[in-house]
């Protein structure tokens, strides 16, 4: 059965819904580009852990939602190319329609299919893995699985960085968090839950990530002036949440 998409307004700001009041994504009307939603902004703190010059050029995006993300890495990184896959054919209707998808084949590889299976199946590699894929009741399905995250890393090259959006207030946060501790072997990063709830992991592979919060917060400042998005709130919470031993971050 299809699943029912709904639009709603308020306040200058277009809200995605699956058939419920939760929401999915969300766009201000004035600034299409920005990313509306603090967890969309958290998921973009993976883009300060890697050489942020060139990278990521290969990014896979599993679930488009309001294409938040997709659209903020097509303004922000020109030289990345976009895999994108989304299980509903009317989302991406919807994205196109009402938060300004990009129409770019060039850059944009649009799929609709199911992303565990992609993961599972594809033989491509990337540097950057996005994972924001739930239905209406907010489940995951198998986008939350071991197999799924094992084959996330296997997808990934040797920059490769897994962000993925999870919900600290469900009942299954921490075996989700701790699937992805087993399948990346503890090289895990969560960032303290937003005040929606959601909150944000990522995870390495290859290479190792040594960040001070000195070289941290220059990253922030540099990609703030790039691209106009202040991260340095998220690594003032991460460090109140004292995760990182001596204000370092080792992924």
């Amino acid at each position: 059965m299809a699943t029912p998409i709904d639009i709603s307004e308020e306040s200058g700001v277009r809200y995605l819904h699956f058939g419920s009041s939760w929401i999915q994504g969300a766009m201000r009307i004035a600034r299409p580009w920005n990313l509306e939603l603090e967890y969309t902004r958290e998921m973009m703190a993976s883009l300060i852990l890697r050489d942020a010059t060139h990278w990521p050029r290969k990014v896979l995006l599993i679930g488009l939602g309001a294409a938040s993300l997709t659209k903020f890495l097509y303004r922000n990184r020109p030289l990345a190319h976009l895999t994108v896959v989304e299980i509903e054919p009317a989302v991406v209707a919807a994205a196109r329609q009402f938060f300004k998808l990009p129409e770019d084949d060039r850059r944009i590889n649009l799929i609709i299919g199911d992303g565990a299976d992609y993961a599972l199946n594809c033989n491509k590699k990337f540097d950057l893995i996005l994972v924001d894929g739930f239905d209406q009741h907010a489940r995951p399905g198998a986008l939350d699985t071991l197999p799924f995250y094992q084959a996330c890393r296997s997808r990934l090259n040797n920059d490769g960085v897994l962000a993925v959006n999870l919900l600290a207030r469900s009942r299954g946060f921490k075996s989700s968090l701790a699937r992805i501790c087993e399948a990346f072997e503890d090289r895990t990063l969560l960032l303290p839950s937003c005040e929606s709830g959601n909150a944000i992991a990522f995870a390495a592979a290859g290479n190792m990530i040594e960040l001070s919060f000195d070289d941290l917060k220059e990253n922030a400042l540099a990609f703030k002036e790039q691209s106009g998005l202040n991260l340095l709130p998220t690594l003032a919470r991460l460090a109140q949440a004292k995760t990182c031993l001596n204000n370092q971050l080792t992924l």
